[in-house]
């Protein structure tokens, strides 16, 4: 349940109710006076304030300029009618709150200068009751100038707090469902090589069971330990998220192709230098999609992958004698996992370079990853 100070503030703001405290000061002012006319017309204006003061605080737009200058000319005819200065406090509160600079700036302005000029006439006029509160219309004075930047600047701050805090729900939204995709990512890479291993593998088992059912009998045995080992990684993902060497992505490469019946030759030294655990595990997570491609969609016999070194990068590319890229792509545009590819890459400043045409046969897949950056040695000196 809210407060009642919030739920004010949510509904109309407090000046209102601030107003409500010190309603009953102008009347005594106005009991100064004999006059019946003169204080009928005094009460009129004071409760004609208070509505305008109301309806400022409620409308939007143009209307809210237009109850202020009604505000401004009502404190201007009781300051020179009736000595009556702390209009002003009001006023003054009410300004602060304006967001808008440009009408901020023109109302406090307008205020000041309409304030002074009144205040002065009536002194140059020498109003006995304005000069024996001479000290207090002085405070009156000061706090017109200093309330309204304080309550603007408040406001402001607020306002920026709230658009901080805006900006942080978002940020917190755009990273959590940046990390699901990633996870879903990682696991449609895992559980889809794994599960395209255990496919072939039952094909494969199905076919020798009755011609050579020792060979079934091994495949099968193969079968259970990939899903195992599927079932492992799952688990180590899920929980501890954690990273695989690339020589170990380059050992389920081999299984899947040779299970696949393509032939798999890999040229290069399998471990990397200089690379960080993210970059690696970029570099196997693509490894593991390119693959998983070549054995889905390439129809290719011989798969090559080489992994080479240049001073800033390592450079792992995966080639197949297949039907090539765009055929590939024109039955499954969305299969072949080259976006979620190129977003991995381009986390780490990687990119994706894909080769593939008349001029070849089959798709080369060149993936580039940044090796960490060292600090030049410093020559020695001679």
């Amino acid at each position: 349940m809210q407060k009642w100070t919030q739920l004010f503030y949510k509904n109309t703001g407090l000046n209102p109710y601030v107003w409500l405290v010190f309603f009953i000061l102008p009347f005594y002012y106005i009991s100064q006076y004999s006059e019946l006319w003169t204080m009928i017309t005094g009460i009129v204006m004071i409760l004609v304030f208070f509505a305008c003061y109301l309806l400022a605080s409620i409308t939007r737009g143009w209307q809210v300029y237009m109850w202020i200058g009604l505000l401004i000319a009502i404190s201007i005819t009781m300051t020179i009618v009736y000595d009556y200065a702390y209009f002003s406090l009001f006023l003054a509160f009410f300004i602060g709150s304006i967001k808008n600079r440009a009408g901020f700036i023109s109302l406090y302005l307008i205020h000041l200068v309409t304030m002074f000029m009144t205040v002065n006439y009536a002194v140059i006029n020498r109003s006995t009751l304005l000069l024996s509160q001479l000290p207090f219309v002085f405070i009156s004075l000061v706090a017109s100038i200093l309330l309204p930047i304080n309550m603007y600047n408040k406001n402001k701050r607020e306002q920026l707090e709230d658009q901080l805090e805006s900006a942080n729900k978002r940020l917190d939204e755009l990273v959590k469902m940046e990390e699901r995709q990633r996870i879903a990512r990682d696991l449609h890479d895992t559980l889809g090589q794994k599960l395209s291993l255990i496919g072939l593998k039952t094909d494969l088992a199905k076919r020798l069971l009755r011609i050579n059912p020792d060979q079934a009998e091994s495949e099968l045995n193969d079968l259970r330990q990939t899903a195992t080992t599927a079932l492992k990684e799952v688990r180590e993902m899920v929980t501890t998220m954690r990273g695989t060497q690339l020589v170990d992505e380059l050992h389920r490469a081999e299984q899947i192709l040779r299970a696949a019946s393509i032939t798999y030759v890999f040229e290069g030294n399998p471990k990397l230098q200089d690379t960080s655990q993210l970059n690696e595990n970029v570099m196997g997570m693509c490894l593991k999609e390119a693959v998983t491609n070549v054995v889905k969609h390439s129809q290719a016999t011989v798969c090559r992958i080489r992994l080479d070194e240049t001073p800033s990068d390592n450079l792992l590319s995966v080639q197949d004698n297949g039907v090539g890229i765009e055929r590939t792509m024109s039955k499954d545009r969305r299969g072949t996992g080259i976006l979620g590819m190129k977003e991995r890459l381009e986390f780490v400043n990687g990119c994706l370079d894909i080769q593939s045409g008349a001029d070849q046969d089959g798709t080369t897949l060149v993936i580039r990853v940044p090796k960490l950056t060292r600090k030049p040695m410093k020559e020695e000196e001679t």
